[in-house]
C-alpha cells in the first residue's frame, strides 16, 4: 500500500484517485473547489480543500509523507507548474505531473516533475491502435518499437506447438501467455499444442506483428 496525494479533481485526478483507492492505496485529494471535493470525499480516504499554489497549504499536509504526489491540475497550466516545483521544493518523493503538450512537459520537468503523462493523448493513440487493427484485444506499448498483443490464434496454428511453428525465429514473436477463457497459462513451454479457443498474449516489433492484425 502506498500513500498517495492527488490534486487536482478534474476527470483525470477524479478518476485517478478512484483507481488508486480500489487498488488497496492510501489517498488524499486535493482541490481549491469545494464541490468537487464533496463528490470525491466518498471514494477517497481522506480529502482536503485548498489552494495548491500556497506553500503554506502543501507544508501542511506533510508532503515528505507521501510516497507518490500527482499534480493533475490539466485545466490551469500555471497552477500546475506552481504546484510542481513547490511539492518538489517541500520534498515530496516523486511528482507525476500532468500536461497536454510537449512544451508542458518540458517546463514541468524542468521545475520539479520527476514524471509526466499526457492522459487523452495516450488514451486516444491505445484506441486508435486497437480500433485500427482487425484482430486485436489489447495492446500496451513499452517502447515506440516494442508492444504486448493479445491476438487470435492465427490460422494454421492449431494442433501446433510453439516449437513446431518455431515462433521465436520465424516470427519475431515472444510469447509471454497463452489465454483461454478465464484460465491463463503464463511463459508456456515449447511443447504447448495451440488451441482454436485459446488468445496468444506476444511481445514483439510493431513492425512484426502487423501480418498478424491487418
Amino acid at each position: 500500500m502506498k500513500s498517495i496525494l492527488i490534486i487536482g479533481m478534474g476527470k483525470f485526478g477524479k478518476f485517478l484517485a478512484k483507481k488508486f483507492t480500489d487498488l488497496g492505496n492510501h489517498v488524499m485529494a486535493m482541490d481549491i473547489n469545494e464541490e468537487k471535493i464533496s463528490e470525491i470525499t466518498p471514494y477517497v480516504t481522506t480529502s482536503r480543500i485548498g489552494d495548491a499554489t500556497k506553500e503554506s497549504v502543501l507544508d501542511s499536509l506533510g508532503i515528505d509523507n507521501f510516497d507518490l504526489c500527482v499534480v493533475a491540475i490539466c485545466e490551469n497550466f500555471q497552477s500546475s507548474l506552481q504546484t510542481t516545483s513547490l511539492l518538489k521544493e517541500g520534498g515530496a518523493h516523486h511528482v507525476l505531473a500532468c500536461a497536454c503538450t510537449e512544451i508542458q512537459e518540458k517546463f514541468l520537468l524542468r521545475n520539479g516533475a520527476d514524471e509526466v503523462v499526457f492522459a487523452e493523448k495516450q488514451v486516444a493513440e491505445r484506441t486508435a491502435v486497437l480500433y485500427s487493427a482487425n484482430n486485436m484485444f489489447d495492446y500496451v506499448q513499452l517502447t515506440p518499437e516494442y508492444a504486448i498483443y493479445e491476438i487470435p490464434m492465427p490460422k494454421g496454428w492449431e494442433g501446433k506447438s510453439i516449437r513446431e511453428k518455431d515462433v521465436r525465429s520465424k516470427y519475431n514473436l515472444n510469447i509471454l501467455a497463452v489465454k483461454k477463457g478465464d484460465k491463463l497459462i503464463p511463459l508456456p513451454s515449447a511443447e504447448h499444442i495451440f488451441d482454436t479457443e485459446e488468445r496468444l498474449m506476444v511481445m514483439c516489433r510493431k513492425s512484426d506483428i502487423s501480418k498478424f492484425i491487418g
